[in-house]
C-alpha cells in the first residue's frame, strides 16, 4: 500500500468507524423509542451522533467533550426522539460506558497482536499494508464487542420497565459516569511523548496489560448490576403496592358484606316487629285517630327508608358494591345502568368478582368526574353464556387514553404512582384465575372494559 493509498485508507477508514459508533448508538435507542415514532426519532439519534463528530473533529474540542456535547443535544431533541430525558440521558450515559470499557479490553488485546507480530525494517507499502490491518482489526474487534455488550444491557433493560425519578437516575448513574471517567483518565496515559520520546503505558507497567481491562469490564458489570438491582427494587415495590391494594379491596368487602348481613339481620328484626306495628295501626284506625295514624305511619317508613337495596344483581357482596356506586354516581349527576345478574354461586368466587366489579366501576366513576355533568355515564353489564361470564363496563371519559407497553392505560396520577394505575392490572390477574382475559377499548371519548370469565369445576 502506498503512502497516498495508506491516507485515503485514513479518511475512509475515520468516515467508516464513525458511522459504526453512530449505527451502535441508533441501535441501542430502538428498542425504547416508541414504534410509531421511530421513523421520525431513530434516524434522527443517527444524523445528532454524524453532525457533532464532524463539528468537534474540525473544531479540535478536548478531549471526553464529545460525549457531553452529543448527550447534550440530544436532551435538546428528547421530544422529537420519542423518549423522556431521564431516559435519553441514561441511555446515553451507558453507551458511553460501554464504549470505553469495550475500547480499554481491546486496546490490550491489540497491545499483545501488534507486540506479537514481528516488527522489521521493510518497504513502505508493507509497513503501511500492516498499520492498515490493524487498525481495522482493532475496528473490527471494538465493534464485535461493544455490539454485544450494548446488546447485553438492552436485553437487560427491557426485562422490567423503570421510573427515572430523580434519586433513580441519580443511582443508576454513578457507576457509568465512574466507567467514563475512568477510560478518560486512562486514554491519558496510554501513551505520552517524553523528550521527543514514545512511552507507552503497557511497556513501562506490564501488569496494567491486565488490571486495565480488568477494571474496565467491572465498570460495565457495575452498571448492568445496578440496573438489574434497581429492577429488582421496582418489581418489589409494585409487587408490595399490589399486594397492599388487594388487602384493602379485601377489607372493604368484607366490611360490606358485614354490613350486608347487618342489613338482612336488621330486616328480620324488622319482620318480627311487623305484627306489633299492624296491631297499632288497627287500634288507630279502630278509635277513628286518623291523624296520629297517619303520623305513626309516616314515622314507620321513615325507619323503612334505610332497608332498601334499589339493585340487586343475586349476591350480597356484588348487591353492596353495585348499590354503593350507585349512590356515588346519584351524588356526582352520573347516568348509572345495570343489567348485571351474578351467576350461579358455586361458580365463581364471590371475592374475585367483587375484586373485578370494584376496580372497574372506580375506574368509571373517577373517569366520570372529568367530564361535563350532562355527558356522564356508567353502563354495567354481566351476563352467563354457557360457561362463560362476561362483565362490561362502559363510561364516558375526557382526553385522551394512552396504552402502555402491557396493554394497560397509562396512570395519569403523578402523586404516589405506585399505588395507582394498578387496578385494572388486578382485574387481569382475577380473569386469569379462570382462564379468561380483560379487554380494553377507548373510542370516541367512550372507554369500555370486558371481561370474560371462564366457569372452573373446581376453585
Amino acid at each position: 500500500m502506498s503512502e497516498t493509498g495508506f491516507r485515503i485508507f485514513n479518511q475512509a477508514f475515520s468516515a467508516g468507524a464513525e458511522l459504526t459508533y453512530a449505527a451502535l448508538l441508533t441501535a441501542f435507542f430502538r428498542p425504547f423509542v416508541p414504534r410509531d415514532k421511530r421513523r421520525r426519532g431513530l434516524p434522527l439519534v443517527f444524523f445528532v451522533y454524524i453532525l457533532f463528530e464532524i463539528v468537534c473533529n474540525r473544531a479540535a474540542l478536548p478531549q471526553g467533550s464529545f460525549g457531553l456535547i452529543l448527550m447534550g443535544m440530544l436532551l435538546v431533541v428528547s421530544k422529537w426522539i420519542g423518549l423522556e430525558k431521564p431516559s435519553v440521558f441514561l441511555l446515553t450515559l451507558l453507551y458511553f460506558n460501554a464504549r470505553i470499557s469495550s475500547g480499554l479490553m481491546v486496546q490490550s488485546l491489540y497491545f499483545i497482536v501488534e507486540r506479537s507480530v514481528p516488527y522489521r525494517l521493510e518497504p513502505p507499502e508493507a509497513v503501511f499494508l500492516r498499520a492498515a490491518l490493524l487498525v481495522m482489526l482493532f475496528l473490527l474487534s471494538h465493534a464485535s464487542m461493544l455490539a454485544v455488550m450494548l446488546y447485553a444491557l438492552q436485553r437487560q433493560m427491557r426485562k422490567q420497565s423503570m421510573t427515572l425519578h430523580r434519586r433513580e437516575l441519580c443511582y443508576l448513574s454513578l457507576v457509568p459516569t465512574a466507567g467514563i471517567l475512568f477510560g478518560q483518565v486512562i486514554s491519558r496515559l496510554l501513551v505520552e511523548f517524553k523528550d521527543g520520546v514514545l512511552l507507552q503505558l503497557y511497556e513501562r507497567h506490564p501488569a496494567f496489560l491486565a488490571v486495565v481491562p480488568v477494571l474496565a469490564l467491572l465498570f460495565y458489570a457495575g452498571a448492568w448490576l445496578t440496573i438489574a438491582f434497581q429492577q429488582g427494587m421496582a418489581a418489589l415495590r409494585e409487587e408490595q403496592a399490589t399486594h397492599y391494594m388487594e388487602y384493602q379491596q379485601t377489607q372493604a368487602i368484607r366490611a360490606r358484606i358485614h354490613e350486608a348481613e347487618q342489613f338482612y339481620t336488621s330486616i328480620r328484626g324488622l319482620k318480627h316487629e311487623m305484627r306489633g306495628h299492624l296491631t297499632n295501626i288497627k287500634g288507630l284506625a279502630q278509635s277513628g285517630e286518623y291523624a296520629s295514624l297517619e303520623d305513626y305511619i309516616a314515622k314507620m317508613d321513615e325507619s323503612m327508608s334505610g332497608f332498601e337495596l334499589t339493585l340487586q344483581t343475586g349476591n350480597p357482596v356484588t348487591d353492596v358494591i353495585v348499590n354503593d356506586i350507585r349512590r356515588q354516581s346519584l351524588d356526582l349527576g352520573i347516568r348509572f345502568q345495570v343489567e348485571f345478574h351474578y351467576p350461579d354461586p358455586g361458580a365463581y368466587d364471590a371475592f374475585d368478582v367483587g375484586i373485578i366489579l370494584q376496580n372497574l366501576l372506580q375506574n368509571a366513576v373517577e373517569a366520570c368526574e372529568k367530564v361535563g355533568e350532562d355527558e356522564r355515564f356508567i353502563v354495567l353489564t354481566g351476563t352467563r353464556k354457557g360457561r362463560f361470564f362476561l362483565i362490561e363496563v362502559k363510561n364516558s371519559f375526557a382526553g385522551e387514553v394512552v396504552f402502555g407497553q402491557d396493554g394497560l392505560p397509562v396512570t395519569t396520577k403523578q402523586e404516589d404512582a405506585p399505588m395507582h394505575g394498578i387496578g385494572l392490572a388486578n382485574v387481569r390477574r382475577e380473569a386469569e384465575k379462570y382462564m379468561g382475559e380483560l379487554e380494553l377499548k377507548a373510542v370516541q371519548q367512550k372507554f369500555s372494559a370486558t371481561v370474560l370469565l371462564q366457569e372452573r369445576s373446581s376453585l
